[in-house]
């Protein structure tokens, strides 16, 4: 059927008793640089398009988490050179009309129209501070830059998010009614910062994070909650015990909390996770049937109830997708005659 696999995936976000359980991985598709493209390169957009369009068709996932390769970069974030608090106070909101947020509506369209009849869709979308961190580690490669940013200009930080942040409800309330993506995925990361307790966390990063996903909430049911522990990033789960969402995904072997325990901060919720998404690991290393034995145990310890299948963030970009489709493989059908 058409709309099995949508339909499936709606089960686990309801909680329903399921008899499989839906897997779904992912990793991007541009080299890092090309992630950051500026607004009108076409050809890195329809690289992404065609990147996602061979994984779908590889892997045959039952969901489709759509990365935001090629626009990766705010341009008020790209042209800043982001070095103290006066840099911070120049960020500044984009026209609503922008390309960058355009361009990503449209970009989102002719995705959603490739796979949304198949599958349930979701949207890398970073919350608003993130897009400055994101810039810094992963374009300017300085991995220190934004906690000294955090730590000696917190107000300005503040001002920067609530600005980023004002674009990111505009692109996301337009992808939710314009196109036809289901939710998005949405990435919030503690300040790798002993200073940034709950309370100031909240009152920096935390307003701006939630305003953003409330938004979401109220256009759609099916947004995933990511608490990213990429390149071993560790979160305080805590933080997030009240952001509401349809589904949590968090580093599980960066963090040390397992499914079972997460499931204790989320009760009732649908949990996305299972395998370390790192280099190193089981899902780049391991045998076939040590790959399925580990798939196997995380669908068992589920229940078959309010879980999908996959990992703890981006796989590598150099990873056989072969490997990721012996799991999905496994999860549609060998848990179909073990399972409920």
């Amino acid at each position: 059927m058409q709309d099995a696999k949508r339909n499936l995936v709606k089960m686990a976000f309801s909680g329903e008793k399921m008899s499989e359980v839906p897997a779904g991985f992912w990793h991007h598709f541009l080299p890092e640089k090309e992630q950051f493209a500026k607004p009108g390169n076409r050809i890195a957009q329809e690289e992404s398009i065609e990147g996602h369009r061979r994984f779908f068709e590889e892997v045959q996932p039952d969901i489709m988490k759509i990365m935001n390769d090629g626009f990766i970069g705010h341009p008020s974030v790209m042209d800043n050179p982001l070095k103290d608090g006066k840099d911070l106070m120049a960020i500044r909101r984009l026209p609503e009309n922008h390309p960058w947020i355009s361009e990503q509506v449209e970009h989102l369209r002719k995705m959603t129209e490739l796979f949304a009849d198949k599958v349930m869709c979701f949207y890398n979308i970073f919350s608003p501070v993130q897009w400055i961190r994101i810039r810094l580690e992963f374009y300017d490669l300085d991995f220190e830059r934004f906690v000294y940013l955090a730590e000696n200009y917190p107000k300005e930080l503040k001002h920067a998010g609530e600005e980023i942040g004002k674009d990111i409800q505009t692109l996301v309330k337009r992808l939710l009614t314009e196109t036809k993506l289901d939710g998005i995925y949405y990435c919030v990361q503690n300040v790798q910062s002993t200073k940034y307790d709950k309370a100031l966390y909240q009152e920096v990063v935390g307003q701006t994070e939630l305003a953003v996903l409330d938004l979401a909430n109220q256009l759609s049911p099916y947004n995933i909650l990511h608490i990213c522990g990429y390149a071993h990033h560790k979160n305080d789960l805590s933080f997030y015990k009240n952001y509401e969402a349809g589904a949590y995904n968090w580093a599980v072997h960066t963090e040390g909390i397992s499914l079972q325990e997460g499931r204790k901060l989320y009760p009732g919720k649908c949990i996305l996770g299972g395998f370390d998404n790192n280099a190193k690991t089981v899902i780049t290393e391991g045998s076939r049937e040590e790959v399925e034995h580990f798939a196997g145990e995380c669908i068992e310890e589920s229940g078959y109830q309010s879980f999908i299948l996959g990992a703890d963030c981006s796989v590598p970009n150099e990873m056989n997708d072969e490997r990721l489709r012996w799991i999905t493989y496994y999860a549609q059908h060998k848990s179909r005659t073990e399972g409920v």
